[in-house]
C-alpha cells in the first residue's frame, strides 16, 4: 500500500470522526473523515474535466487550509504531479518558478494574485480559483491512482539561499519511506499517550518538511489543526493544545524573546531569579554551580516555568524544530521549561530528512542519527553527503545540475557538519555561506550566530560579514517593541569573543531598523537568510563599519 492509499484508508476508517479543522475567529471550523474524503472526490470531479493527463503538472498557490489539503490529496489521486507554491512570494518569482515547471493548469486562491501572476506570465495556462474546484457537483467515489515507487507526485521548488530556485522531484518511493520513518519516530513520542493525538501546524504546506508533516499526521490517528492567522499564532495555540507541532527556529527564538522580556517587566527580584535559574540549568564546566543558583533554579521550577510552560502549550510532549540552525541556548531553554526540543535536519533534495532526534535520547546542538536506510559521510572538503531512499530523482529539467549534486549514488548537500561516535550529527555551516577574510581564514558564520543570538534573545536577526576583508562585523536587527541597546549587543559581542580565536572575533557591529522579511527580500520563502542581497542592500551600512574601524 503506497502512502496515499494508506491516508486515504485512513480518513475512510474514521469516517464520523473530526480529523482536521481550521482556526477561523478563535473558532474551529472542521472536518469529519467522511466530510474531508467528500472534498477529495469533488475536487477529483473537476480535475478530471480539465483534460489533463496522467503525469501532468498541476502549480498549486494557495495558504494552508482544508481545501489545500482535500485538492493535494485529489491531484496525486489523479495521478497528477502537485507542484506547490508559497502564496506569499512576489507575483514575479511565482511565475519564474512557473515559466521553470511549465505546468498544465494553475490553481490559485485569489484572484488579484492571479491577475498579477498573468500580467507577468501572458502564456500561463488557464488560472482556476480555488473556490471554482470546490463549488461544483460531488464527486464519485473512487480509488486513488497506484503511484509505483520510480513515479514523481510532487516538485517542490528550493528556497534559492544561493542562486535561482530549482524543481525538485520527488518520487513515491521517497514519500513512502519517509512517511515510515516518521511514524516511526513520533509512535517513540508518543508511547503511552492517548489514541488521537492532537497537532497544530502553521508552516506553509508548500514547503517539503511542512508537506511531509501533514502528511505523517493524515497518516497517523490524530486531530490536525490548521492555523489560518500567524498573527494570532499564541491564541491559535492555546485554543489547539497541541501535543506537538513543528517548528521554525524563528519562532522558538520569539517565543524566547518574549518569555524574557516579560520577566524583566515583572520587577528586579524575579528577573534575578530567572537570571540565575537559568545559569544553574546550563551544564557547569568548572565544579557544581553556587548554592544560590540552585536554589533560584529550584524556586523557578515549582512556581515559574510551570505558568510559562501552561502559557506555551500545556499539553506540549516536545516541540520539533527544522529548516535552519537552532541555537543551542534556546534549545536548552524550552528544556528547562520541561518542554523538549526535538531536532530535525534535511534538505528539500533528501525528502525533508535525512536524521531526527529520538525523543528520549537526543542532545542539545546536535540534530539526531540518520534515519533508517540513509548513510551519511563528511567528504574531504568537510561536506555531508547522504545516500538512500529519501534522495529526490532529480532537479526539473536541470541535468547538469542534477549531475554536480549527485556523484556516486551521493548526494552533496552543501552544508558543513560532523558526527560523534554514536552517530549523532552536528550542522556547522553552510560551504556556500563561508566567509574568507583577506588573510585567509574560512570561517562557517552559522555557529558564532547561534551563540550571539543566544546571548541576544530580543535580537530578530544576527548576520556575521567580513568576505574578503581583515575581521569580522555584525549586522542586528531587533524584534523588541522596546529596540536593542548598544551596551547590550557589545555585552554580547564581548562574551562570544572571550572563546574566539583572534580571526573570528567581532570588531564593530551596525543595528538595522527593519527586521529582514520575505516582502523586503532579504529572506527566502522558508525564512532562510538571503546573505548575498543583504550585504548588497546595506554595503553602505558595512563598508562605513570597516572604515570606522581600521584592521
Amino acid at each position: 500500500m503506497t502512502f496515499l492509499e494508506h491516508i486515504i484508508s485512513r480518513i475512510e476508517r474514521d469516517a464520523d470522526i473530526p480529523l482536521l479543522r481550521e482556526i477561523r475567529d478563535g473558532q474551529f471550523v472542521s472536518v469529519i473523515g467522511g466530510d474531508l474524503l467528500a472534498l477529495v472526490f469533488q475536487a477529483r470531479s473537476y480535475i478530471s474535466q480539465m483534460g489533463l493527463t496522467r503525469g501532468d503538472r498541476v502549480a498549486l498557490i494557495a495558504p494552508n487550509s482544508i481545501r489545500w489539503v482535500a485538492l493535494d490529496l485529489a491531484l496525486m489521486s489523479e495521478g497528477l504531479i502537485v507542484v506547490p507554491l508559497y502564496a506569499r512570494q512576489s507575483p514575479a518569482e511565482l511565475a519564474a518558478m512557473m515559466k521553470d515547471a511549465t505546468p498544465s493548469a494553475v490553481v490559485c486562491a485569489e484572484e488579484a494574485l492571479s491577475a498579477e501572476i498573468r500580467t507577468r506570465w501572458p502564456e500561463a495556462p488557464e488560472i482556476t480559483l480555488l473556490d471554482q474546484i470546490f463549488s461544483g457537483p460531488a464527486g464519485i467515489k473512487s480509488a486513488p491512482f497506484h503511484h509505483e515507487d520510480a513515479e514523481p507526485v510532487t516538485i517542490i521548488y528550493t528556497s534559492g539561499t544561493s542562486g535561482e530556485p530549482k524543481g525538485v522531484v520527488l518520487n513515491a518511493g521517497n514519500v513512502n519511506h519517509m512517511l515510515e520513518c516518521t511514524n516511526a519516530r513520533l509512535h517513540q513520542l508518543m508511547d503511552g499517550h492517548p489514541e488521537f493525538e492532537q497537532v497544530f501546524h502553521y508552516t506553509p504546506f508548500c514547503f517539503a518538511a511542512s508537506w511531509i508533516a501533514m502528511l505523517t499526521f493524515l497518516s497517523r490517528d490524530s486531530v490536525l489543526t490548521l492555523s489560518t492567522d500567524l498573527a494570532k499564532l499564541s491564541d491559535e495555540l492555546k485554543l489547539a493544545a497541541p501535543d506537538y507541532f513543528l517548528n521554525v527556529p524563528t519562532l522558538l527564538e520569539r517565543v524566547r524573546a518574549k518569555v524574557s522580556e516579560s520577566i524583566q517587566k515583572k520587577g528586579a527580584v524575579t528577573a534575578a531569579i530567572f537570571s540565575r535559574a537559568q545559569k544553574a540549568f546550563l551544564p557547569e564546566k568548572d565544579g557544581e554551580h553556587p548554592l544560590i543558583d540552585r536554589v533560584c533554579l529550584s524556586v523557578a521550577r515549582k512556581w515559574m516555568f510551570p505558568k510559562i510552560r501552561k502559557n506555551i502549550g500545556p499539553n506540549l510532549k516536545a516541540l520539533i524544530c527544522g529548516s535552519a540552525p537552532l541555537a543551542e541556548q534556546t534549545q536548552r531553554f524550552f528544556m528547562m521549561m520541561g518542554i523538549p526540543v526535538l531536532q530535525v535536519y534535511g534538505l528539500t533534495e533528501t525528502t525533508a530528512i535525512c536524521t531526527m532526534d529520538h525523543p528520549q535520547r537526543f542532545e542539545p546542538g546536535r540534530v539526531g542519527p540518520a534515519i533508517r536506510g540513509v548513510e551519511m559521510k563528511v567528504s574531504e572538503e568537510g561536506e555531508i553527503l547522504v545516500r538512500g531512499p529519501n534522495v529526490f530523482a532529480g532537479y526539473w529539467q536541470r541535468p547538469a545540475e542534477t549531475a554536480r549534486a549527485l556523484v556516486g549514488g551521493w548526494f552533496h548537500t552543501g552544508d558543513q557538519g560532523e558526527v560523534d561516535a554514536t552517530g549523532n550529527w552536528r550542522i556547522t555551516g553552510r560551504l556556500k555561506n563561508l566567509i574568507i577574510l583577506n588573510s585567509g581564514h574560512n570561517i562557517a558564520p552559522e555557529p558564532i550566530e547561534q551563540v550571539l543570538q543566544g546571548r541576544l534573545p530580543e535580537a530578530q536577526q544576527v548576520v556575521l560579514v567580513g568576505n574578503q576583508r581583515s575581521f569580522l562585523t555584525l549586522l542586528v536587527t531587533t524584534a523588541s517593541t522596546n529596540g536593542l541597546r548598544s551596551d547590550r549587543i557589545q555585552s554580547a559581542i564581548d562574551g562570544a569573543n572571550t572563546n574566539l580565536p583572534h580571526y573570528k572575533k567581532i570588531r564593530g557591529f551596525h543595528i538595522l531598523p527593519e527586521p529582514f522579511s520575505i516582502e523586503n527580500g532579504l529572506l527566502t520563502a522558508n525564512g532562510k537568510l538571503k546573505r548575498d542581497a543583504i550585504a548588497a542592500r546595506f554595503a553602505a551600512e558595512i563598508e562605513h563599519l570597516y572604515q570606522k574601524r581600521p584592521a
